[in-house]
C-alpha cells in the first residue's frame, strides 16, 4: 500500500516551521550544521531529508511523481533545520558563521 500525503500535513510542517522560528533569533547567515548533540543529529537529519528530496526530483523527470511529496520533503527538511537551531539555543550552543 502506497503512503498519501495531504495538504494538511505540509500546512502543519509549515505551522511548525513559524512556530519554532518564532522562538529563534532571525538568520543573517550562513551557520555551520553542528552544537548539541541533538543538535547535531537534527541537522544530519536535514542532509539526509535534503538528499531524498533531491533524488525524488531526480525521479520526477522520468515518472510521474506528485508534486505535493516533493513540497512535503522541502518543508520536512525546513522543520529539521529550524528543530536543530532551536535545540541549540535551548542547550546554549551558540551558531557558528560560515
Amino acid at each position: 500500500e502506497k503512503a498519501s500525503l495531504s495538504e494538511d500535513q505540509v500546512t502543519r510542517l509549515e505551522q511548525w516551521i513559524d512556530e519554532f522560528e518564532a522562538a529563534l533569533p532571525p538568520l543573517r547567515q550562513f551557520i555551520l550544521p553542528g552544537g548539541s548533540k541533538g543538535g547535531a543529529a537534527l541537522h544530519h537529519a536535514r542532509t539526509v531529508c535534503r538528499r531524498a528530496e533531491r533524488q525524488i526530483v531526480a525521479l520526477s523527470q522520468q515518472e510521474p511523481v506528485s508534486p505535493l511529496i516533493i513540497t512535503y520533503m522541502n518543508r520536512l527538511s525546513d522543520l529539521l533545520f529550524v528543530t536543530a537551531r532551536l535545540e541549540n539555543l535551548r542547550k546554549d550552543r551558540p551558531e557558528i558563521p560560515w
